[in-house]
C-alpha cells in the first residue's frame, strides 16, 4: 500500500487550442476534466497498474464533493478531509503543438484545526504501516512551511519511507530537516533548491548530492524532454530516449514517480521504469494516465555514471 497525501488538490479543466493567442477570443476544440493535484496523479497511475493506494486529500465544496465522485469512478480509494472552504480548480490550455500553459488557482485557506485534522488523518494510516507515503504538490493557505517537516516526523515515528515531490520554501525546509527517503525536484527547482544555476550534469550531481548529505536517501530529478536522473551517495544514472512530441506535459512527473514506485530491481531498472511512465504520459491528453499497454522500456536508455562535463542539453 502506497499512501499519497495531497494537500492542495483541484479539479483540473484541460482546453485544446489551436494556437494560444494572448488577449484574443480562443475557441477550443476539445476539453478534458480530471481529478488534478501531484499526489492524486501518483495514486491514479499506481491504480493503473495494479498496485494498491489510498488518496489522502481535505476537500470542501461542490468541486470538493466533484473530485472525490471522480476518484470513485476510477477506482481510487480516497480519504477525504472535510473543509469549509472550497476546492480549487484548474485550468490548463494545451495547444496543438503541445506548448502547455497552466493556471493554478490558489485554493482553499485551512484553518488550524484543519490542518491538525488533516495531520490526524495521515497518522492514522500511517499507524497501518504502509509500504510509503508520498507527499507531492503545492501547500494550501493555512499550512505552515513546515508542513512537511511535521509531516516527515509522523513517518518516521511509524517507519514508513516517506517520498516528497514539492518546491520553494516548504522543500527547503523538509530537506534542511533531513530523514527523507527520496525527493524528486524538477532541475528548476533542484537549482533554486541550492541556490544556483544547473548547466551540466556535473552540475546536478553536484546539487543532489548536496541534498543527500543534508539527510535525504536518494534525489529523482526530472529533466523534462532530457529525461531524468536518480542520484544516491553510491552512484549517479541518467535514463532518456528518443524526441518526442508531446500532446501534453501536464502531471508528466507525477508519471515518473509513480513509474519509480512501481518497479523493482537495480536503481538503473527503476529508473527506466519510471521515464518510461514519464514518456508515456507526454504523449497522452491533459492530465490522463498511462496505462501498462502505455509504456516502453525499449525505449529508454540507461547510463550509469554519465560524463559530468555533458550539458543538460547534449542528453
Amino acid at each position: 500500500m502506497i499512501i499519497t497525501l495531497t494537500p492542495n488538490p483541484s479539479l483540473d479543466r484541460a482546453l485544446e487550442v489551436d494556437r494560444l493567442q494572448v488577449g484574443e477570443v480562443n475557441r477550443a476544440h476539445g476539453g478534458h476534466l480530471h481529478p488534478g493535484g501531484k499526489g492524486i496523479n501518483v495514486s491514479r497511475v499506481l491504480v493503473r497498474h495494479g498496485v494498491p493506494t489510498l488518496a489522502v486529500l481535505p476537500t470542501g465544496g461542490a468541486d470538493g464533493a466533484r473530485l472525490v465522485e471522480m476518484l470513485a469512478e476510477i477506482d481510487v480509494p480516497t480519504l477525504a478531509v472535510p473543509l469549509v472552504d472550497h476546492t480549487r480548480s484548474n485550468l490548463t490550455l494545451v495547444e496543438g503543438t503541445g506548448v502547455t500553459t497552466k493556471v493554478n488557482a490558489p485554493g482553499p485557506k485551512l484553518t488550524p484545526g484543519e490542518v491538525d485534522a488533516l495531520l490526524s488523518a495521515l497518522e492514522t494510516q500511517l499507524a497501518a504501516q504502509p509500504g510509503a507515503l508520498v507527499c507531492a504538490g503545492s501547500l494550501p493557505l493555512g499550512a505552515p512551511e513546515t508542513f512537511f517537516v511535521q509531516v516527515a516526523g509522523l513517518a518516521a515515528r511509524y517507519g514508513v519511507p516517506f517520498i516528497l515531490d514539492t518546491s520553494g520554501p516548504p522543500l527547503t525546509r523538509a530537506v534542511r530537516q533531513g530523514g527523507l527517503t527520496l525527493v524528486k525536484p524538477n532541475d528548476e527547482e533542484l537549482a533554486e533548491l541550492v541556490g544556483r544555476e544547473l548547466s551540466t550534469v556535473g552540475d546536478v550531481v553536484g546539487a543532489a548530492r548536496e541534498v543527500i548529505a543534508a539527510g535525504t536517501r536518494a534525489v529523482l530529478v526530472s529533466l523534462g524532454a532530457h529525461g531524468a536522473m536518480l542520484v544516491l551517495a553510491e552512484g549517479v544514472w541518467w535514463a532518456g530516449g528518443p524526441p518526442l512530441v508531446p500532446l501534453s506535459t501536464v502531471g508528466a512527473g507525477d508519471s515518473t514517480l509513480a513509474g519509480f514506485l512501481t518497479a523493482d530491481g537495480s536503481p538503473g531498472d527503476r529508473l527506466r521504469t519510471a521515464v518510461a511512465f514519464g514518456r508515456a504520459a507526454v504523449l497522452l491528453p491533459g492530465t490522463a494516465v498511462p496505462d501498462p499497454t502505455d509504456i516502453d522500456l525499449d525505449a529508454v536508455r540507461v547510463v550509469e555514471s554519465p560524463d559530468p562535463r555533458l550539458a543538460l542539453k547534449e542528453l
